[in-house]
């Protein structure tokens, strides 16, 4: 089964993607964790990563669909979970063409709902683990008293992100309603899109995607 997780900054998408990667035994498709393993994989395709980015040029959407391509032709587990992209509907229409290609389907696309107050405050209640990059929050998932990482297992430092405050945050959203959430309307007319509570509590959103997927 591959599908796609949509939702605003803060969602929950990299949380939900954990479980269904642990549940599922699926392959979680992260658009910053591919290029970040491209970069220093010394593949040629990695070569043209770490110089794009040591230029400090965007990534391009070809470089992207060549990233998920080259993960389509390995090994496919219980399927993929594309988490950050697409983004735009040319995204979308790209990755459509891709699976076409590589004879794959997708099955499903989830849309996480969320209220745009609630979502500023757990955001700006996160925290980062600086060793592996899980996300802990004040009030749903709290640092462990230990101060080890439930992820890695080390005792790190637990940041917060330069960007997780609500100016910052209300821009994001913005974007993210200019340029992603046209993919809702793109989805579901392809009969694609379920919706879940993207604010419940982490094992309830995770038992509505359960049923989403499912069925």
């Amino acid at each position: 089964m591959n599908i796609i997780l949509l939702g605003p900054p803060g969602a929950g998408k990299g949380t939900q993607a954990h479980l269904l990667v642990a549940g599922r035994n699926m392959i979680q498709l992260s658009t910053g964790d591919m290029l970040r393993e491209a970069k220093d994989s010394g593949t040629e395709m990695g070569k043209i990563v770490a110089d794009v980015m040591a230029r400090g040029d965007l990534v391009t959407d070809e470089i992207v669909i060549g990233l998920i391509r080259e993960k389509l032709q390995g090994d496919k587990k219980g399927g993929f979970i594309f988490d950050g992209f697409p983004r735009t509907l040319a995204q979308a229409d790209a990755l459509a063409k891709l699976l076409e290609d590589t004879g794959e389907t997708l099955d499903k696309v989830v849309a996480m709902e969320v209220n745009d107050d609630a979502l500023v405050a757990r955001i700006t209640a996160r925290s980062t683990c600086s060793g592996c990059g899980e996300v802990y929050n004040d009030i749903t998932k709290p640092i462990p008293a230990d101060g080890k990482c439930t992820k890695c297992g080390q005792a790190k430092e637990f940041t917060r992100r330069a960007d997780d405050n609500e100016e910052s945050l209300k821009n994001r959203l913005m974007e993210y309603y200019k340029k992603t959430s046209m993919l809702i309307g793109y989805y579901h007319a392809k009969g694609k899109l379920s919706w879940v509570n993207g604010l419940g509590e982490i094992d309830a959103v995770q038992a509505e995607i359960a049923t989403a997927l499912d069925n």
